[in-house]
C-alpha cells in the first residue's frame, strides 16, 4: 500500500476508532429498530417465558419525531432573491430529498451520520453525494480548527467478503483492498488536491466540552428516553405474564401426586400444559380444588402512564407520542403550543445540520467549478416550519403577510413549503398569463379604436 508512515498511522488509528465504536453504534441501532434485548429478564422470568417480552419503542417515538420536522427545501446564496436552482438540481439528482432523512436519524438516533461528495465521471455537473452510516466510516478534526482532517469508509459489500476502505486526506482519496491478510491498492489514489478532505460530519447535541479531536462525538437522542423505555418494556412484559395467569380467577389444588400429571401416552405432561389444563380433570377422590380471585391489573397501567410522564419531560415530546391521552383533541393553535419545546428542538437540529447541508452545497460546488466561492460561506439552508400548523393557518399567515407588502410573491411561496423548481414553473406560468393578459387588453384596446375609426 502506497501510503506515508503518517499516512498508514493515521490509517490504523481510524480503523481501530470505526472498531471501537461499531459495538456501540449497532446497540443504539438495535433500540432504535425496536431489536434490543430486554436485561436482566431472567432475574423474575423463567428462559422460556421470555417469548412474553414487550418491547416498547420509544426511542423510535423519540427520533422520528424529531426527524419529521427536519425538511430541507432549498439553498439559498448570499444576496439571492429565490432559492438556488441549480444547488437543486443537484440534491434531487442524488435522491437527497429522501437520503436526506437517513443522514438525520443517523446523526440523532447514533449521534452522528456522514455525507460524503466526488466527482461524477459521467455528468460533472452533478457530483455524487451519498449519505454514509456511523457503523461505517468515521472521521477525526483538528482539535485547534476543527475541520476534518482525515476520514475513513470500511465496508465489505459482500456479506463480509473482500472488506473495502476509502481512506480520506484533505489532498488525496485512496481506496483499499484487503487481501491475503494486508491491505493493497485497490485503484490508483485520487490527487485531487481539494484542500479539504470531501466528508461532513452531522453530529448530534455536540459540544465545545466534548473531545473535538476524535469520532466520540455527539450524544443519541435516545440517551435519556433509554432507560425509560426498558423500565415500562419491563412493566409490560411483567403485565403480559399476570393477564396469562392471574388476570382470570384461578384455581389451587391439594393432594394431587406425580403420578396424575401423566397423559394418555403414559408420559409426564409439560408444565405449563398441565397446569392450565389436565390438572382440573383427576380420579383422586382426595384431591381438594379452590377458585381464587383475580388479580387487579391497573397498577401495571399506573406505571406505564408514570413512565411516559418520565418520557414526554426528558424528550420535550407532547405526553400523546407515548401513547397517553388525558385530555380531548386540541385545536390546532393549542397543539402547536403544547408542542413548544418539540419545535425549538427541532429548530436548533435545523441550526446545526443546516450547517452541515451548507459544508456539503460548498463541496458540490466547487466539484463543479473547480473553485471555491467566498460567497456560499454565506450560504442558508431553507426549511420548512418545524411547526405542526394546518395548510389553511399558514396560507392564511401568509396571505395576511403578502397583502400587506411584509413579504414579497417568490418569499411567500418559499413560506408555503413549495420547493424551487416548483416556484420557478410558477414564475413562467405567471409571465405567461401575464403576457396573455397583456396581449388580450392590447386588443380590447385595438379593436375600441377602430369601432371609433369607423365611426
Amino acid at each position: 500500500m502506497a501510503l506515508s508512515k503518517d499516512d498508514q498511522d493515521t490509517f490504523d488509528r481510524l480503523l481501530r476508532l470505526i472498531e471501537t465504536t461499531r459495538t456501540e453504534t449497532r446497540l443504539y441501532n438495535d433500540y432504535y429498530e425496536g431489536l434490543h434485548q430486554l436485561e436482566q429478564l431472567g432475574l423474575a422470568i423463567p428462559e422460556e417465558l421470555k417469548r412474553f417480552t414487550v418491547v416498547v419503542n420509544w426511542p423510535r417515538v423519540t427520533v422520528d419525531a424529531i426527524e419529521q420536522r427536519l425538511d430541507v427545501t432549498g439553498f439559498r446564496m448570499p444576496g439571492a432573491q429565490s432559492a438556488d436552482a441549480a444547488l437543486w438540481d443537484v440534491y434531487q439528482y442524488n435522491n437527497l430529498d429522501e437520503r436526506s432523512g437517513f443522514a438525520h436519524v443517523d446523526a440523532l438516533a447514533l449521534k452522528r451520520s456522514y455525507v460524503c461528495v466526488g466527482s461524477n465521471a459521467e455528468d460533472p455537473e452533478y457530483p455524487i453525494v451519498t449519505v454514509e452510516s456511523p457503523e461505517e466510516m468515521v472521521a477525526v478534526r483538528d482539535p485547534r480548527t476543527h475541520r476534518v482532517t482525515a476520514a475513513l469508509r470500511s465496508y465489505s459489500p459482500e456479506g463480509g467478503k473482500d472488506t473495502r476502505a476509502t481512506l480520506y486526506f484533505p489532498n488525496v482519496t485512496y481506496w483499499l483492498l484487503y487481501k491475503d491478510g494486508e491491505w493493497v491498492d485497490e485503484f490508483d489514489p485520487d490527487v485531487h488536491n481539494l484542500g479539504t478532505v470531501p466528508v461532513v460530519p452531522f453530529v448530534n447535541r455536540n459540544r465545545a466540552t466534548r473531545v473535538t479531536g476524535s469520532s466520540l462525538e455527539g450524544v443519541s437522542e435516545m440517551e435519556d428516553v433509554i432507560p425509560i423505555a426498558d423500565s415500562a418494556s419491563r412493566a409490560l412484559t411483567n403485565a403480559q405474564l399476570a393477564q396469562e395467569t392471574v388476570a382470570v380467577p384461578q384455581k389451587q389444588v391439594l393432594g394431587m401426586s406425580k403420578g396424575d400429571f401423566v397423559g394418555q401416552d403414559g408420559q409426564p405432561l409439560p408444565v405449563w400444559q398441565a397446569y392450565f389444563g389436565s390438572v382440573w380433570a383427576h380420579e383422586n377422590k382426595d384431591v381438594k380444588v379452590q377458585q381464587l380471585d383475580a388479580s387487579d391489573l391497573s397498577n401495571f397501567d399506573t406505571m406505564v402512564a408514570m413512565y411516559s410522564r418520565l418520557a414526554s419531560g426528558v424528550t420535550s415530546l407532547p405526553i400523546e407520542y407515548f401513547g397517553l391521552n388525558t385530555q380531548n383533541a386540541p385545536s390546532a393553535e393549542g397543539q402547536r403550543a403544547g408542542e413548544t419545546r418539540l419545535i425549538k428542538k427541532a429548530e436548533r437540529k435545523q441550526l446545526s445540520f443546516g450547517n452541515s447541508w451548507e459544508a456539503v452545497m460548498r463541496l458540490v460546488i466547487r466539484f463543479r467549478t473547480g473553485e471555491w466561492s467566498q460567497d456560499a460561506r454565506r450560504m442558508e439552508t431553507l426549511w420548512r416550519d418545524a411547526g405542526t400548523p394546518t395548510q389553511g393557518m399558514v396560507t392564511d399567515a401568509v396571505v395576511k403577510e403578502y397583502q400587506a407588502g411584509l413579504t414579497d410573491w417568490e418569499t411567500a411561496q418559499e413560506n408555503l413549503g413549495r420547493s424551487p423548481e416548483t416556484i420557478a414553473r410558477m414564475k413562467t406560468r405567471r409571465a405567461e398569463d401575464e403576457n396573455f393578459a397583456a396581449q388580450q387588453a392590447s386588443r380590447v384596446v385595438t379593436n375600441t379604436q377602430d369601432i371609433f375609426d369607423n365611426q
